[in-house]
């Protein structure tokens, strides 16, 4: 099931970990909440902000902000408003890549500025800043006594982890999650924790030395050199490394002066020659900044991919497959469906019976799997299903994905997940109250592989299916398990099960879809 809009705000008032930034990691969403902004179709739909001096540039956008937020905030989530649209076809495959910007310049040049320029300016969701400064190996013990000194070189290749930073990156733009060290400048080593970072649609990755790694410069699609006069370099090093990172005056120049004007003119300099494009005086360059976002914009409206149609007729007249298990009708489930297909049926009983057919749904899937799970339910309706998962599993950790239909293109937007650490391992049932033409489920199971948890440990459970969805699902991850109490053999026109079971998040909640749609895999009109 797709949710609708109202489902942020619902989802908005649960509590969990929520999405953290620093200053090497960051994300952005674009300034509309109608999710009518995704990638596909960006000429369109996409407002540009023109970077000129006359037309001053849009402030990033936060949830404190007067217009309308890309983000919904509390003190432990973060919700993106203009959600992410598909990035794989109906195949289940990865179809397009992160688009990744490099940005190249001397230490102090303004990279940072250049980034949260084009951010700005980008308007799209789902931007991810990435640092090289949080890729610093870690260092021996006398490296450290060196650094201590001012004595160890950090602006030498050598200083840098380039197969770590490779490997991220690499993985990041192929849409996969990872995790991202956090460095101390003070201290000059890793902190315990890493940030991780999913679902870029844009990766912007800016450091002194992006350009002096050959496989690393194969990773960059656009590579962006930022030119800066050397005395205003040295002036903003001299303040941020002294109210940012407790250094001395003295300390400072002596490192500049041994290390970082030598590294500049040996290893960063030089590599201006593979730039695409040179910006002059950094964040001030209007027109520069105004090229690289109009280029991003071009590159990114190529790469439109639809889904949902394309499934409505990839697989017609295919038999159900072979990893599809429906539970058995037996007099009870029959009695239970007829109760709750019932559009006169009261919502208490709607409520009652529901929660009993997903006991048994539950029950019934847990034949199959063994004791190290993890349940994640689709938001909205799939939530209801954890309750009974709770009932029969005694301490499960639990995980949520919010996807919402965009009300323009009609395609699955991703808008949030919060999934347990090291779901990698354990088996995971995927719950949403039914299925139609599979976008949604197909998107989540999408969102689980890329968190490096196997096909074969997935296991899909719905209420109700309709041929279509099911054949969806099993054809793209033909390893997923696929259990449901019931399959309906058509979709109507407005992709809605027939004869369905209404729309179980309004019928559960008890609230009313929107007049002009509504949610694309929670039934149909009776």
């Amino acid at each position: 099931m797709e949710t609708t809009s109202s489902d942020c705000k619902a989802a908005e008032q649960q509590t969990d970990e929520g999405l953290e930034a620093d200053r090497s990691v960051s994300r952005c969403g674009s300034s509309s909440g109608s999710g009518d902004d995704s990638l596909d179709g960006l000429s369109e739909r996409v407002p540009r902000c023109p970077l000129t001096p006359s037309l001053s540039p849009r402030k990033r956008t936060t949830s404190q902000s007067k217009t309308e937020p890309p983000l919904l905030r509390t003190n432990k989530r973060t919700i993106y408003t203009a959600g992410r649209p598909p990035w794989y076809n109906v195949t289940g495959t990865t179809f397009k890549e992160a688009f990744v910007i490099g940005l190249c310049g001397g230490s102090a040049s303004g990279k940072t500025t250049v980034a949260n320029k084009i951010i700005e300016a980008l308007d799209v969701p789902w931007v991810v800043l990435l640092s090289m400064d949080s890729f610093y190996k870690v260092l021996s013990k006398e490296e450290q006594e060196l650094a201590a000194k001012n004595e160890y070189n950090f602006d030498h290749p050598d200083a840098f982890d380039f197969e770590l930073l490779i490997t991220v990156l690499r993985k990041l733009k192929k849409g996969k999650s990872i995790k991202v060290p956090v460095y101390d400048f003070t201290s000059h080593c890793r902190r315990k924790e890493w940030k991780t970072v999913y679902g870029a649609n844009v990766v912007i990755f800016e450091g002194i030395l992006a350009f002096a790694n050959k496989e690393l410069l194969k990773l960059l699609d656009m590579k962006v050199f930022v030119d800066t006069d050397s005395d205003i370099r040295l002036i903003r090093r001299l303040k941020r490394d002294i109210s940012q990172r407790g250094r001395d005056i003295s300390g400072i120049i002596k490192q500049y002066n041994k290390f970082v004007k030598p590294a500049f003119e040996q290893y960063i300099e030089p590599t201006v020659q593979v730039a695409d494009i040179v910006v002059p005086r950094g964040g001030e360059n209007f027109v520069a900044l105004d090229l690289i976002v109009q280029h991003v914009h071009s590159q990114l409206e190529k790469r439109e991919i639809t889904v949902r149609s394309a499934l409505a007729s990839a697989h017609q007249g295919q038999p159900l497959p072979k990893t599809l298990s429906v539970m058995e009708s037996t007099p009870q489930v029959r009695g239970m469906h007829t109760i709750i297909r019932n559009k006169e049926t009261s919502r208490d009983e709607f409520i009652f019976y529901s929660k009993r057919l997903m006991r048994l749904l539950i029950e019934h899937a847990l034949s199959f799997l063994p004791l190290k799970i993890t349940g994640v339910s689709i938001l909205r309706a799939g939530e209801t299903m954890e309750q009974a998962l709770m009932a029969v599993c005694k301490d499960i950790r639990l995980g949520k994905i919010l996807i919402q239909t965009n009300h323009d293109t009609g395609e699955p937007e991703l808008h949030y997940l919060r999934l347990p650490k090291d779901i990698s391992e354990d088996y995971v049932i995927l719950m949403d109250s039914t299925v139609s033409t599979g976008a949604a489920a197909l998107m989540a199971v999408r969102v689980l592989l890329d968190h490096d948890v196997a096909e074969d440990k997935i296991f899909l459970l719905s209420l109700l299916m309709a041929e279509m969805g099911v054949h969806s699902v099993a054809y793209a991850f033909p390893k997923v398990r696929i259990i449901t109490t019931a399959v309906d053999k058509e979709v109507n026109d407005q992709f809605h099960i027939i004869p369905g079971i209404g729309n179980f998040g309004d019928r559960y909640f008890g609230t009313d879809a929107p007049s002009d749609w509504c949610e694309s895999d929670e039934g149909m009109d009776f």
